[in-house]
């Protein structure tokens, strides 16, 4: 049997973060609203972020055994360039989006 990670519910709320950082994109080194909400999630799961170089973000997720270390890395930046998806979660910032 297979055990699902997510809920629908822990589903449809992270859809709504990523749509909501496409409505709402800021350039690299401006992320400041992004690594807010992202700091503020992190913590959230009971983890201690940290900021890196200006609007970064890293945490440390500790296993309870010894074995290998992975990483994730993602993105956060926009870029400057202008939206014209016409999708509902479209970037609201002129000339700038997630592309």
């Amino acid at each position: 049997m297979t055990e699902r990670l997510l809920s629908p519910k822990d589903i449809r709320e992270l859809v709504e973060l990523r749509r909501d950082f496409h409505r709402h994109p800021e350039l690299g080194f401006q992320e400041e609203r992004t690594s807010r909400i992202v700091a503020d999630r992190l913590r959230g799961l009971g983890l201690s972020p940290s900021q890196l170089a200006g609007t970064g973000i890293t945490a440390v997720i500790e296993g309870g055994r010894p074995g290998p270390t992975l990483m994730l890395r993602a993105d956060m930046d926009a870029l400057p360039i202008a939206e014209a998806t016409g999708a509902e979660y479209a970037s609201t910032a002129p000339g700038v989006m997630h592309a």
